[in-house]
């Protein structure tokens, strides 16, 4: 552990999130960011274009603004949210409105992998991994809602968020159901268990893979200071979490309401006012697969808000926000004590 993450173990609270600086501002609303072999970063836009974005091998966040170099890799013709780089070149997709993608990013070729599950059209698809196997696992976020009113979910908390696992050459099948909007997915290291967001209810799970109890999922962390969103895996072996919201008691205080009165509250939030305004308050997590919080970095007035995805490639954070335009880079606080540079 490194002294900064010392210091906030002993304080408790949150350190604050270090300045960061905005790359490829061209890049309009990129829900999720990944690193790929390479260390570049890949993101999907509003307009359904993926990018790759090439950062410097190492220095501040304003030198690695200056010299960030975006290009355009493909288009789903739809709305990408979720990412995962495979090997060779592949990206496998979420896509909103089209399902489960894998896109090619020599030559930008698309292939539906899965748009139905059990016959039922996969609404809205929202995060994917994979392991060395070819086995894929992504989520679903609600089976009511699509992305144009995904608040919808979060109010009425339906509880429709899915868990699946698409195997190589079958059909997609369900490994849960019943997730408050099932958002973030990601692998352990060692390939033992699945890390989910519950975006709804302010929670990760653990889906067990192997062992005696496999098929068995767990809390990992609960009440959670935000919403969590998309979860990234570090080198090492730390899941990366977004925070994309702070916790709302409003919000929790209409949870606790039956049914149809949460969903009048939807229908007048809808008339209103249909998406909520980001909300000024950035924060990150870094959890250990134990569930461990290891980083907790927070901006209290931060221009660049909403922040649904971030990972870390080298000794940098990089940002993601499906609200705003290009990504956010910044130091990891104490990096160079972690990585020995």
């Amino acid at each position: 552990m490194s002294a900064v993450q010392g210091r906030r173990a002993a304080s408790g609270g949150p350190l604050p999130l270090p300045p960061a600086r905005i790359v490829a501002p061209e890049i309009d609303g990129p829900e999720d960011v990944v690193a790929d072999a390479d260390g570049n970063v890949l993101a999907g836009a509003a307009d359904g274009t993926i990018w790759r974005v090439r950062l410097p091998e190492a220095g501040a966040a304003d030198r690695a603004a200056r010299s960030a170099r975006a290009e355009v890799v493909g288009h789903t013709g739809g709305r990408p949210l979720g990412l995962h780089p495979l090997p060779g070149g592949e990206l496998l997709v979420c896509d909103a409105y089209r399902g489960l993608l894998q896109l090619t990013t020599g030559d930008g070729t698309v292939r539906v992998l899965a748009d139905e599950v059990a016959g039922e059209p996969l609404r809205f698809c929202s995060n994917v991994t994979a392991a060395p196997d070819g086995t894929v696992y992504f989520t679903v976020s609600s089976r009511r809602y699509g992305l144009d009113e995904w608040p919808g979910d979060i109010v009425e908390h339906l509880g429709t968020g899915r868990l699946l696992r698409l195997r190589p050459g079958g059909r997609p099948e369900v490994l849960l159901s019943g997730l408050q909007f099932a958002n973030g997915v990601a692998l352990a290291p060692d390939g033992s268990f699945l890390l989910v967001a519950e975006t709804g209810a302010r929670r990760l799970r653990r889906y067990r893979l192997t062992g005696p109890r496999a098929g068995h999922c767990e809390l990992l962390a609960a009440d959670l200071p935000g919403h969590p969103d998309n979860i990234s895996l570090a080198d090492d072996g730390v899941f990366w979490v977004a925070l994309a919201g702070p916790r709302q008691p409003a919000l929790e205080l209409v949870h606790a309401l039956p049914h149809p009165v949460r969903r009048a509250a939807w229908r007048t939030m809808r008339r209103v006012r249909p998406v909520p305004p980001p909300h000024p308050t950035v924060r990150v997590l870094g959890i250990r697969p134990d569930g461990h919080r290891v980083w907790d970095l927070r901006a209290a007035r931060s221009p660049y808000r909403m922040v649904t995805a971030v990972c870390r490639t080298g000794s940098r954070l990089v940002l993601a926000s499906v609200a705003q335009r290009g990504m956010a880079v910044c130091a990891l606080p104490g990096a160079e004590s972690l990585t020995g540079h």
